[in-house]
């Protein structure tokens, strides 16, 4: 009885700094994405997700179906997802759904804030209309620094 009590704090406190840790990648993905111009956040699919002009740019996955990820979801130009899993596949996979399109997953607890920012602003740049990106994305990024 006493080592099942100890289990199952063990396991409570597992749970407790994965939920900490998540919300705090969250908060970081979330300080990126809504200083990009025209950007904007809902729950979509049980996670927070980011908008430009209507079109999903980012989506956060916690642990989505067990798969061990915490981690942000983005479109990426055609071959980037290939060659970024080849070249760190414990930071970089092929999200379920999305994959076959070519979008990639970013472990968020894995790269610095500078990866994940330039990531995150790469697609921003794929999904965001043209009258947005035109000097505007230049002058947020400075701010962010």
């Amino acid at each position: 009885m006493r080592r099942q009590r100890s289990c199952l704090r063990a396991r409570a406190k597992v749970k407790r700094r994965s939920e900490n840790s998540s919300e705090l990648q969250i908060e970081r993905v979330r300080r990126i994405c809504l200083a990009l111009p025209g950007t904007w956040e809902k729950i979509s699919h049980g996670e927070p997700t980011w908008f430009v002009d209507k079109k999903v740019f980012a989506m956060f996955s916690n642990n989505h179906h067990s798969d061990g990820h915490i981690a942000v979801t983005l479109p990426a130009a055609i071959g980037v997802q290939e060659a970024l899993i080849k070249k760190s596949p414990k930071k970089f996979y092929r999200p379920p759904y999305v994959g076959v399109r070519g979008w990639i997953g970013v472990d968020v607890d894995r790269v610095s804030d500078k990866e994940l920012r330039g990531h995150i602003e790469e697609a921003w740049r794929l999904i965001a209309p043209k009258k947005l990106q035109h000097g505007e994305l230049a002058s947020n990024s400075e701010r962010l620094h």
